[in-house]
C-alpha cells in the first residue's frame, strides 16, 4: 500500500494549465495516436444492456450476449427454453451482511409492481410548460411532445401498478407488453451494498465462462427485503404489504426487435456496440461518475486533504436490523454512504474482501483502499457550488468534503489537452444559485468535487451548458475531450425520464456533429449509461476491487471510424474512457493507483468476454476500424 505522504505530494503538485477555459480551436492540431481529434462522451442514466438490448439482433455473422441469444426469452419477449437461467431466488440471513447470502428456494412471488417512483402524470402538462423548463437546445423539435406523455394514469398515491398483472413469471418480462414505449417506469434500487447482493457473487458458483461466480439472481429478493434503504430508521410496520416494496420492477426489459428504442437500434447497426461494457462501481450515479473522473473512489477528506472520519450517521452499516432478514441498520441517501473498505471489522467490509480474496485471480493490487480512509459508495453532493464556493459540511449536510485527489481534468490540463464538461442546466445553476428543479445533475460532474479545479476560476470555465455545446459544434471550436450530461428530464432515468427522451437527446447531438463535415470526420461520440439502475442483466461481471465492477451497460460508439464495426466483446467499464483518452492523446495515467493502469484484456478463442489476465480493462480502441472510412458520408 502506497504511503499517504507520497500520495499527497503528488496530488498537490500537479499544475493546472487552465486550458479548459481557453478557446480549443487548436484541438485538431494535437498529435494523436489515431485520426480521432475530438471525443464526446454522452452519459445517460440507469439502464443495463439487457434492459435496452435484451432482444437485439446483431448484423449477420456477428454474435451478441443478451436475453434472446442465451434463450432466456424468445423473439416475442416470452419465456424461452433457458428461462430458468435468469430465475430469481430467495435467501436467508444469519444477522450479518453477505454479498452472497445462502439461497433457500426460488422466488415464488414476482408481483405486484409498485408505482411509488413512477409518475402518475407526465412531467409537463402542455408544450408551453415544456419550453419554459427545458432549453430549446435539449431536444429535436419533433421530440418535445414526449415530455407531455407517459404517466401511469393511476390515481395519485397508488401503490400497485395495475398496468401489470398481479403476478409475473420468475424472470425477465417485456415492459411494452403492458404499456407503450413512451410510458414512465419505476426505478429499482441500486445502492452499493444492495447491488453486491443482487449480483450474488460466490466463487463456489464459478465456471470457466463465469470465473467470478456472479449469478445475478437476488434482484427481486433484495428489492423486497431492503429496497431503497433504511436511512437508519426501523423497518416500517407495513413494509411487507403488497406494493410497499419494489418487487419485480428490476426484471423489466425493452425489445428492439419489436420496435422499442429504434434510434439506438439504428446506431448500433451502423456503428459499433459493446456487449461487455460495465458500470465501474456497484451502486448509483454519483459514485460511478466519480470513478470516471478520478479512476478510483473518493475518500472523506479533512481540511488538509488527508483521510478523515465522517460523521457517524454517514457511515454505512448493512448488517440487518434485529428481527429483519435484510433491512440494513444504516443505509440511505440521508444516512450512511461512507465505507472504511480497508478495515474488515467494519460492517459489510469483510464479506466483500473475503469474496475478492477467493477469486481465481488477484483483485487490483494497486486499487484504492487506504487504511483509515472512508470511501463514498453512494450519492452525496460535491464539496463545491458551481461558482467555486465551498458547500457546507457537518451533521445533516450530505456533502463530500473538497477532494485533492488527482483526476482526469488535472491530467488533461497538465498535458495541455483541451476539455469541457457540458452539463445541461449549468447556466441556471450558476446564475440562480444552488436550486433544485433546474435539471442540472451536480453529482454527475466529477470535477465539481475537485479542489484543484473548483478553486481555479479559469479551470471552471471548462464547465458549460448545452447551448454552449451546440455553439462549439457549429463554430468548430469543440475541445479535444468533452463529457456531456443531459438534464434530469432527458437522461433516460426511469421514473423521472424515459429511454425515448435520451434517444432523442442523442439524435440531436449526432445529427449536429454530422452536419459539420470537418468536425465529423475526426470525431467519436460515445453513448453510454452511468449505471444499470438496478435492472437485471445476464452478462459476465469481472470484480476488479472493493468497489466493482457492476452490471453491464450499453456503449455505442458513433464515428466514421466505427462505421460497420458492429459487435465488440472486449471487457471495459467507465475507466476505459480514461484509457482511451490517455492512449489517443499519448498521456500518462491519472495516478499510480487508478484503474486506468490496468492492462487491456487478453481472451481465448472460445470466449471473447472473460479476460484471461483479470483484472483488465479495454481502452476502447477495439470499437474502431482505423482504415480510411468508406466514401459516401456519414
Amino acid at each position: 500500500m502506497r504511503p499517504i505522504t507520497v500520495f499527497m505530494a503528488c496530488a498537490l503538485t500537479l499544475p493546472l494549465a487552465a486550458i479548459a477555459g481557453e478557446a480549443p480551436a487548436g484541438a485538431e492540431a494535437l498529435r494523436t495516436a489515431t485520426p480521432i481529434k475530438h471525443v464526446i462522451l454522452v452519459i445517460g442514466e440507469n439502464r443495463t444492456f439487457d434492459n435496452m438490448f435484451g432482444t437485439y439482433l446483431p448484423p449477420a455473422g456477428q454474435q451478441v450476449w443478451n436475453l434472446l441469444s442465451r434463450g432466456i426469452v424468445k423473439a416475442d419477449g416470452s419465456p424461452g427454453p433457458h428461462f430458468p437461467l435468469a430465475a430469481q431466488w430467495q435467501a436467508t440471513g444469519d444477522g450479518r451482511y453477505s454479498v452472497h447470502p445462502r439461497r433457500s428456494k426460488l422466488y415464488e412471488d414476482d408481483g405486484p409492481i409498485t408505482v411509488s417512483s413512477a409518475p402518475t402524470k407526465p412531467r409537463f402538462q402542455n408544450i408551453a410548460a415544456v419550453y419554459a423548463a427545458e432549453p430549446a437546445a435539449g431536444l429535436p423539435t419533433d421530440a418535445y411532445a414526449l415530455l407531455t406523455q407517459g404517466g401511469t394514469g393511476l390515481p395519485k398515491g397508488s401503490r400497485i401498478d395495475t398496468r401489470f398483472p398481479d403476478t409475473l413469471p420468475n424472470g425477465p418480462y417485456l415492459l411494452t407488453r403492458y404499456h407503450y414505449y413512451h410510458a414512465y417506469d419505476g426505478s429499482p434500487v441500486h445502492r452499493f451494498f444492495q447491488m453486491w447482493q443482487e449480483l450474488d457473487c460466490d466463487v463456489a458458483a464459478a465456471s470457466p465462462h463465469n470465473p467470478s461466480g456472479c449469478r445475478n439472481d437476488l434482484f427481486t429478493w433484495v428489492e423486497a427485503n431492503v429496497g431503497r434503504g433504511s436511512d437508519g430508521k426501523p423497518k416500517p410496520a407495513d413494509y411487507d404489504q403488497s406494493g410497499r416494496h419494489e418487487g419485480a420492477v428490476a426484471l423489466g426489459f425493452y425489445a428492439m426487435n419489436r420496435g422499442d428504442a429504434p434510434y439506438f437500434d439504428s446506431l448500433a447497426r451502423q456503428y459499433s456496440l459493446s456487449d461487455n461494457f460495465h458500470q465501474a462501481v456497484m451502486g448509483g450515479t454519483g459514485a460511478n461518475h466519480i470513478e470516471l473522473g478520478f479512476g478510483t473512489a473518493l475518500y472523506y477528506a479533512g481540511a488538509d486533504g488527508r483521510p478523515a472520519v465522517p460523521p457517524k450517521e454517514q457511515i454505512e452499516d448493512p448488517d440487518p436490523q434485529p428481527g429483519t432478514l435484510d433491512f440494513y441498520k444504516q443505509d440511505g441517501y440521508a444516512g450512511g454512504s461512507y465505507v472504511a473498505c480497508a478495515d474488515p471489522a467494519q460492517p459489510g467490509v469483510k464479506s466483500v474482501r473475503d469474496y475478492l480474496a477467493a477469486l481465481p485471480y488477484k483483485a487490483f493490487k494497486d486499487g484504492d483502499c487506504q487504511p483509515h480512509a472512508y470511501y463514498l459508495v453512494n450519492n452525496y453532493d460535491p464539496g463545491y457550488f458551481g461558482d467555486g464556493r465551498k458547500a457546507p459540511l457537518g451533521k445533516g449536510e450530505f456533502t463530500v468534503p473538497p477532494s485533492r485527489q488527482p483526476n482526469l481534468a488535472m491530467l488533461l490540463d497538465k498535458s495541455r489537452v483541451s476539455w469541457r464538461y457540458y452539463g445541461e442546466g449549468w447556466n441556471k445553476r450558476v446564475e440562480g444559485g444552488e436550486t433544485e428543479g433546474d435539471g442540472y445533475c451536480n453529482i454527475c460532474n466529477p470535477f465539481q468535487y475537485s479542489t484543484q479545479v473548483m478553486t481555479d476560476p479559469a479551470a471552471r470555465q471548462g464547465f458549460k451548458d448545452i447551448q454552449d455545446l451546440y455553439a462549439d459544434i457549429k463554430a468548430g471550436t469543440l475541445p479535444a475531450v468533452s463529457i456531456l450530461k443531459p438534464d434530469g428530464f432527458l437522461d433516460g432515468h426511469p421514473a423521472t425520464s424515459k429511454l425515448e427522451l435520451f434517444e432523442a437527446f442523442c439524435r440531436k447531438l449526432v445529427q449536429a456533429v454530422q452536419a459539420n463535415p470537418k468536425l465529423w470526420q475526426d470525431t467519436a461520440i460515445m453513448i453510454t449509461m452511468d449505471e444499470g439502475g438496478g435492472y437485471y442483466d445476464s452478462g459476465y461481471v469481472q470484480p476488479i476491487d472493493f468497489f466493482g465492477d457492476g452490471s453491464r451497460i450499453p456503449l455505442i460508439v458513433v464515428s466514421p471510424y466505427s462505421k460497420g464495426v458492429g459487435m465488440v466483446h472486449a471487457y471495459g467499464d467507465h475507466v476505459s474512457f480514461d484509457k482511451f483518452v490517455e492512449a489517443n492523446w499519448k498521456l500518462g495515467t491519472i495516478s499510480e493507483w487508478s484503474r486506468d493502469r490496468l492492462p487491456n484484456p487478453k481472451t481465448s478463442a472460445d470466449d471473447p468476454y472473460v479476460p484471461l489476465n483479470s483484472p483488465a480493462l479495454d481502452d476502447l480502441m477495439s470499437m474502431f476500424d482505423f482504415r480510411p472510412p468508406a466514401a459516401g458520408g456519414p
